[in-house]
C-alpha cells in the first residue's frame, strides 16, 4: 500500500476523526525495547504489554512495530509465555522506533466513508525531553506504507503533514466533533512557540474535523512528563458523558489542579451549551518507583471493538472501583482490567501504547 500526500484541509473534504468506540480496522502498537524508559523492569513491562496485545487481538487485529529480528524473537517468546487466550490477529512489521508510545508519534487517523487519511503531526518527544526521537518522527508515514492488506480497502491512504507539534495523547474527540485538549501541551513553548491559540484551533479543526474545542490547563497528574495529556485527565465515553480524573483527598498535591481543570471543563460545557454528564474516575493511591511518583490514571484506558481495557495498579479497592465505574458506562462492552504496574514505570499506560485505525467501507 502506497500512501498519497494530501494538500489542503481534510475537514473541508469531509474527513473526521471518529470517536474511539466507533469501529476499528485494527490497532497499532510498538514493541517496548528502550532500556532508558524501563531501566529496571523492561522484562516485566514487556510481559504486561503482551497481555495488552493478546487481549486486544481477541477483538480486532493488532499490528505490532518491531525494530529487528532480535526483538522479534523476544516478542514471540513473550507471546508463548502469556497465558491469555491465543489470538491469531497479531501482525508484526519491521520498523525502527525509539520508544513504545505510538499514540503520540504514530498517525492520527481520520475517515470519510470509503477513504482513510492520516495526520502526521510534528513530533519532538514532548518538547525535546528524550532525544533521540528521529525514528519515532518517521513512524506515521512508515505505518501507512507498511499497512497490512486487511487494514484498508483498494483506495490509497491519504496523509497530511502538519507543522503543529502535538501528540496523539493530547487529543480527545467525541461523535459530532467536540474535542478536548490541554493548553499545557498545545501552547508549550518547546513545542509551538510561534502559534497562537486561534491558529492551533484552526489546525486541529482542519485536520480532525473537530468543532468546539474544550481547553483545559492540564498538567495536573503528578509525574506526568507529557506536560498534561488529556488522556490522563478526561475522556469522552458513549452517551454524551465525560469521565475525569479525580481525588477526594484534600491533601493530595494533585487536588488543586484537578479541581481547576474540572472547573474549566464545566465552564466550557456551559459556554458551548453542551449537556454532558460528568463522571469522576478516582485516581489510585500514589505509586512510586525508585522514589519517582508515577503518573497513574485510570483514564488511560483503551477502547477496542468489543472491550474496554483498563490499567490496574495492584490496588484491589481502587482498581475494582475503576472497573465498576467503566462497566456502568460501557454496558455493551467487556470491561477488562490488566496489570500496568510495570508499564507505568515508563510513565505511560494502555492508551499511550495504542493507536486505533478506523474502519472504512
Amino acid at each position: 500500500m502506497t500512501a498519497e500526500r494530501f494538500e489542503g484541509n481534510l475537514a473541508d473534504s469531509g474527513f473526521v476523526m471518529p470517536a474511539e468506540w466507533q469501529p476499528h480496522a485494527c490497532t497499532w502498537v510498538a514493541w517496548p525495547h528502550n532500556t532508558d524508559t524501563w531501566s529496571k523492569n523492561l522484562d516485566a513491562a514487556q510481559r504486561e504489554f503482551i497481555s495488552l496485545v493478546k487481549t486486544i487481538a481477541i477483538d480486532e487485529p493488532v499490528v505490532v512495530a518491531i525494530p529487528n529480528d532480535r526483538q522479534a524473537d523476544i516478542f514471540n517468546r513473550r507471546l508463548l509465555e502469556c497465558e491469555i487466550k491465543p489470538a491469531l490477529d497479531i501482525w508484526t512489521i519491521r520498523m525502527n522506533t525509539n520508544d513504545a508510545w505510538i499514540r503520540d508519534y504514530g498517525p492520527t487517523f481520520v475517515a470519510r466513508n470509503d477513504r482513510l487519511a492520516a495526520v502526521d503531526w510534528k513530533y519532538n518527544a514532548w518538547g525535546g525531553k528524550y532525544p533521540p526521537f528521529d525514528d519515532d518522527q518517521k513512524v506515521a508515514r512508515r505505518c501507512l506504507n507498511l499497512m497490512p492488506p486487511f487494514a484498508s480497502n483498494d483506495n490509497p491512504v491519504l496523509f497530511k503533514t502538519s507543522e503543529l507539534c502535538i501528540e496523539g495523547g493530547a487529543l480527545e474527540i467525541d461523535v459530532g466533533g467536540a474535542m478536548m485538549c490541554t493548553k499545557s501541551c498545545a501552547m508549550d513553548q518547546n513545542r509551538n512557540p510561534d502559534w497562537t491559540l486561534d491558529q492551533i484551533e484552526y489546525e486541529l479543526r482542519g485536520c480532525l474535523g473537530g468543532k468546539q474545542i474544550i481547553w483545559l490547563d492540564g498538567d495536573a497528574i503528578a509525574g506526568d512528563d507529557t506536560d498534561g495529556h488529556i488522556d490522563q485527565l478526561a475522556r469522552f465515553v458513549p452517551g454524551h458523558k465525560i469521565v475525569y480524573a479525580w481525588t477526594n483527598d484534600l491533601d493530595d498535591p494533585q487536588r488543586q489542579n484537578l479541581q481547576s481543570n474540572l472547573d474549566q471543563l464545566r465552564q466550557a460545557l456551559s459556554q458551548f451549551g453542551m449537556g454532558y454528564q460528568l463522571v469522576p474516575l478516582p485516581l489510585p493511591q500514589p505509586i512510586h518507583f525508585h522514589n519517582l511518583r508515577l503518573p497513574a490514571s485510570y483514564c488511560n484506558f483503551y477502547i477496542t471493538n468489543r472491550s474496554v481495557v483498563v490499567p490496574q495498579f495492584d490496588q484491589p479497592k481502587s482498581d475494582q472501583q475503576a472497573l465498576e465505574i467503566l462497566i456502568s458506562l460501557f454496558p455493551d462492552r467487556n470491561v477488562v482490567g490488566l496489570p500496568s504496574v510495570n508499564l507505568i514505570a515508563g510513565l505511560g499506560s494502555f492508551h499511550c501504547l495504542t493507536q486505533q485505525q478506523p474502519a472504512v467501507l
